[in-house]
């Protein structure tokens, strides 16, 4: 299943998702276009089982990184860090997550939504746990701005092949952690 997955999520983000075929990606995966069906019930719920596993995959590589942070300072580095360098390595499935994007009101675009509210779920959690204060809407409201800023800046890295995960961290941190740092213990 794994391959099928890669071989789609690469099918996808090649061609897109309207002009992709079911076909094709059999083919390539080396099994029957029903055998496809079997496991996804349809070109749709490959879609979905691409963007679910990068979702999943995000989610595990910023966790890992923000282990043994310092800080708060250090936690969002860490984990900024982390989702440059999953823009950069797993480009493919940022490709899809960011075409996607663009289908409102589908199944695929809730799917990426469901990816920003993990992501700003985990920021706010780690801002709860280093900032000062319990205001949840603030932490919420400054977790949607990291989360939004920083989509657009792996946005922005694409048309800007000589900027390295790290360097795109740092831009980030320049300008989040200034608005950040006066509420850190």
């Amino acid at each position: 299943m794994r391959q099928m997955i890669d071989v789609a999520e690469e099918v996808f983000s090649a061609r897109g998702y309207a002009a992709a075929s079911m076909d094709e990606i059999a083919e390539l995966v080396g099994v029957s276009k029903p055998m496809l069906y079997e496991y996804f019930n349809s070109k749709e719920g490959l879609l979905l089982a691409c963007i679910q596993e990068s979702r999943a995959v995000l989610r595990e590589v910023t966790e890992q990184a923000m282990v043994g942070a310092t800080s708060a300072e250090d936690a969002l580095r860490r984990g900024l860090l982390a989702f440059f360098v999953f823009i950069r390595e797993r480009r493919q499935a940022w490709s899809l997550l960011r075409h996607e994007m663009a289908l409102i009101g589908t199944p695929a675009a809730e799917e990426v939504e469901e990816t920003r509210r993990q992501q700003t779920d985990l920021i706010a959690a780690l801002m709860s746990g280093y900032f000062t204060g319990d205001d949840d809407l603030r932490a919420e409201a400054a977790a949607e701005f990291v989360v939004g800023a920083c989509e657009r800046l792996a946005i922005w890295c694409e048309r800007h092949e000589e900027v390295t995960p790290e360097m795109a961290t740092e831009y980030a941190m320049d300008v989040l952690w200034a608005g950040l740092r006066g509420r850190a213990r």
